[in-house]
């Protein structure tokens, strides 16, 4: 039987984070660089304990005006030391209510920067491992982020089911049309040609090579929590197991 990681970024302000929870093996739990403070990140961690996920932290630049979303111009070592401050609050509250912090997923333009730009991969690696080296952290496939941890860190391939890709591996850009994918049969065929094959489909039908560990569907997408049980279901009759 085949396994797949199915992680959702959360405590992000969404409606929907409750209903979310149950369907998921793994959170990625906003720290205060786009969104939250202490409260947000407390009740995330409660119900990810309460379901028995995965508790990760999702860092991002300390940019919540345009939702971390935007390159920001920041020094080296501010960038790291916001980072391990974001990482630490989700570690320390999640340690406290009994939990251990699992992975790190770094959000919106810190993550699509770091599959390209070495030094600010080789910073987040080292933040990452300066905190727990342990921790895993996700990364997108053919990166050069993923080429840094590999001997650093242990590291999850991400891919996104509700997202198409160019040829390069990156994301297409929100900014064009069918960047986003909104019906829940089209999210299960992509996921399943994913997981079952480990190929992404481009829109001209071209396929890329990756193998993955773990499938991301973005919260704030329409009709996620509809999107998640359709693919639940679907994944388990082809004897795909959730975890």
């Amino acid at each position: 039987m085949k396994h797949i990681d199915l992680n959702c970024d959360l405590a992000e302000g969404g409606a929907f984070d409750a209903a979310l929870m149950p369907l998921i093996s793994s959170c990625n739990i906003a720290c205060g660089g786009h969104f939250g403070n202490d409260k947000t990140i407390t009740e995330a961690v409660r119900l990810a304990l309460k379901h028995q996920v995965n508790i990760g932290a999702h860092p991002s630049y300390p940019d919540p005006e345009n939702f971390g979303r935007k390159k920001l111009d920041i020094e080296l070592d501010k960038l790291k030391n916001t980072l391990k401050t974001q990482i630490l609050a989700v570690k320390t509250i999640t340690e406290r209510l009994g939990g251990k912090l699992h992975h790190v997923k770094p959000h919106g333009a810190l993550y699509n920067e770091i599959a390209k730009d070495e030094e600010k991969a080789r910073l987040v690696v080292d933040a990452v491992k300066e905190i727990d080296e342990q921790l895993i952290l996700f990364v997108p496939p053919n990166s050069v982020v993923e080429a840094i941890a590999k001997t650093k860190l242990n590291t999850w391939k991400e891919g996104f089911a509700d997202r198409n890709y160019e040829a390069d591996f990156s994301l297409v850009s929100r900014s064009k049309n069918k960047a986003v994918l909104h019906e829940k049969e089209a999210v299960f065929q992509h996921v399943f040609l994913m997981v079952s094959e480990g190929k992404i489909q481009l829109e001209n039908d071209a396929f890329l090579e990756a193998n993955f560990d773990t499938i991301c569907v973005h919260s704030d997408t329409q009709n996620s929590v509809e999107i998640f049980k359709y693919l639940r279901e679907q994944l388990a009759l082809k004897n795909i197991k959730i975890g």
